[in-house]
């Protein structure tokens, strides 16, 4: 609990309000800091009684300028269904034990379970083995519903609802009373009357439909008036006649208004009887040893007398002040009027100051529960909301940074690109011209080569043809043909006789042969000689000479030599032609 807070504490009778704001200096002290008590009108029903009601809390809020936020209300037993069972010895098992006291409450309250809201308090010591003492308290979904939503118009927010007569014992444990004796606390209301039995730590209450609304209502009856001035007779000749010897009072009218009074709280004292012998026989409690009188109706004069010579036993108005400190401003004679009517309003003010009271009922409705939970973790919500907010700023931080690295980049880039295209363009264009100079450079180097080739070749075939021997022409050739048949030509003009060699006539091969090639590998050579003896076989000189040679291929097939006879009249003269593949071909 926080230093310095405050919360404002509201007890709603039938027909009256007691509110007290506290403040918590935090020294464990229950400091009252302002105080209020207004009526208004009883005999009314549940719609004129919202409104009034309504109106009652505005105007005594206002007026006394109440402005804490928070409020602890509690409102009377009439209004809730209190039941004590006793349950069977269950352990520590707390989920069973509510399910059994759920199944108690369905099985005795009068409402759909679903229509009310409940909850429930141990009583006493549980010991191992024994029975559980439970209380659970019910009360309408409507009622609650139309206590809180009057708290809120007037501006205020309802924390903790609680019952009368469960907040006044708390009070009363507070101060001391009922510690180590049975005593009574015997609260007079305007409809209702509650009797709570404090016994040692136990805890016991019996709602009693006779109060000061029981009164009006005989007087009104008695005299023949309206309850308004019944009311008016009850305050100004009220008091409980003394019965006996006792002398009655002048006024007859006052006489009779006091006989009503005194038959009343006959009545009333024959239910606190009966309330002492259920709590005796049943609840195996102990004698009531005192009672203390509390509530609006109590002040009647000669009430504590009336039920001590009833009862038998001392009777006084109850204090409930002895454990709250009074702020300096407080009227304490003003307070000391109606100090007997804030025992609930106390109770509220110790269910905020205390870390653990005696009996703790919350009936506050469910919707409400979850807005305070969601208030609670509403911090930490802001906490989340904040986070997540300045993670995306963050984020956003990042990305623009890297949004902005990346077009930096991006331009960089863009710029490289252009210089990478200049200079690829640049080497294309280098590439090319390197490409056409390598052309030249290889046809220069082919034209040196083959100079030096030719030579060489020149050479080489003037020293494989024999002697007399001169050619007339070389030069590149295609592959000969070797599917023509072999042919024998004769000159005309003498018979100069056939040498048998393979040849292919020139109009064969032009047409047969394949398209040059790029490089040589055949060459046509074109020649006369003169043949000396006509035994040997120019075709046979030719080719041996030839295969021996490394620049021509050693294969006999490959060498074609073509003899033609001299020509008439020219007996010793051979033309000879020769088709050789190369074993290197040249390059053109």
């Amino acid at each position: 609990m926080a230093k310095n807070e405050s919360i404002l504490a509201i007890d709603i009778g039938a027909c009256s309000l007691k509110m007290a704001s506290f403040s918590f200096p935090g020294d464990n002290r229950l400091v009252l800091e302002k105080f209020a008590y207004s009526e208004f009108a009883g005999d009314l029903d549940a719609e004129d009684y919202k409104v009034a009601l309504r109106e009652a809390l505005h105007s005594t809020i206002a007026e006394n300028n109440f402005t804490e936020k928070n409020v602890y209300f509690s409102f009377s037993g009439q209004s809730a269904f209190i039941r004590f069972v006793k349950l069977p010895p269950m352990g520590d098992e707390e989920n069973r034990v509510k399910q059994v006291v759920e199944f108690e409450a369905r099985q005795n309250v009068p409402y759909p379970i679903e229509e009310v809201i409940w909850d429930y308090q141990l009583i006493g010591d549980v010991e191992e083995g024994s029975e559980i003492e439970t209380m659970f308290v019910v009360v309408k979904n409507d009622v609650i519903n139309d206590f809180t939503e009057a708290i809120e118009e007037a501006g205020k927010e309802p924390l903790l609802v609680d019952v009368a007569p469960t907040v006044a014992y708390n009070a009363a444990r507070a101060n001391a009373i009922g510690g180590d004796d049975c005593a009574m606390i015997l609260n007079i209301g305007g409809r209702c009357s509650s009797l709570i039995f404090i016994d040692s730590g136990r805890f016991f209450v019996r709602t009693i439909p006779i109060a000061g609304f029981t009164v009006t209502q005989q007087i009104s009856k008695e005299f023949g008036i309206s309850f308004d001035d019944a009311e008016e007779l009850k305050k100004k000749h009220g008091f409980v006649a003394l019965g006996g010897a006792y002398e009655e009072p002048d006024s007859e009218v006052a006489s009779t208004v006091s006989k009503i009074v005194r038959n009343v709280m006959t009545r009333l004292h024959g239910e606190i009887n009966r309330s002492i012998n259920v709590y005796r026989s049943q609840r195996k409690g102990s004698k009531p040893t005192k009672l203390y009188l509390a509530g609006g109706s109590s002040v009647m004069a000669f009430t504590p007398r009336f039920f001590s010579e009833k009862l038998k036993i001392p009777v006084e108005y109850m204090n409930p002040f002895q454990v709250v400190s009074l702020a300096s401003h407080i009227d304490r004679e003003a307070l000391a009027e109606v100090a007997h009517m804030f025992s609930e309003v106390i109770g509220l003010g110790l269910r905020y100051a205390a870390e653990e009271c005696p009996i703790e009922i919350s009936l506050i409705p469910p919707s409400l529960r979850k807005q305070h939970e969601l208030r609670k973790k509403a911090p930490y919500f802001y906490f989340s909301a904040a986070s997540l907010i300045l993670c995306l700023l963050i984020f956003l931080g990042a990305v623009g940074r890297n949004k902005t690295r990346a077009e930096n980049m991006a331009e960089l880039a863009d710029n490289v690109r252009e210089r990478t295209n200049d200079m690829l363009s640049n080497i294309t264009m280098a590439l090319d011209e390197k490409s056409v100079q390598d052309a030249e450079y290889d046809q220069a180097k082919t034209m040196l080569a083959n100079r030096e080739t030719w030579i060489k070749l020149l050479n080489e075939l003037q020293n494989l043809l024999p002697d007399n021997t001169w050619l007339t022409k070389i030069a590149p050739s295609g592959e000969p043909s070797r599917n023509e048949a072999p042919t024998s030509r004769r000159g005309g003009g003498g018979d100069m006789g056939d040498f048998g060699g393979m040849f292919i006539p020139n109009s064969t091969r032009s047409t047969a042969s394949k398209p040059a090639s790029k490089d040589i590998e055949w060459l046509l050579i074109e020649g006369h000689t003169l043949v000396l003896d006509p035994r040997l076989s120019m075709e046979q000189i030719l080719t041996e000479n030839i295969v021996k040679s490394p620049f021509f291929t050693d294969d006999k097939t490959e060498v074609v030599p073509k003899i033609k006879i001299g020509r008439k009249g020219i007996n010793n003269l051979t033309e000879f032609t020769m088709t050789i593949k190369l074993k290197t071909p040249i390059k053109q």
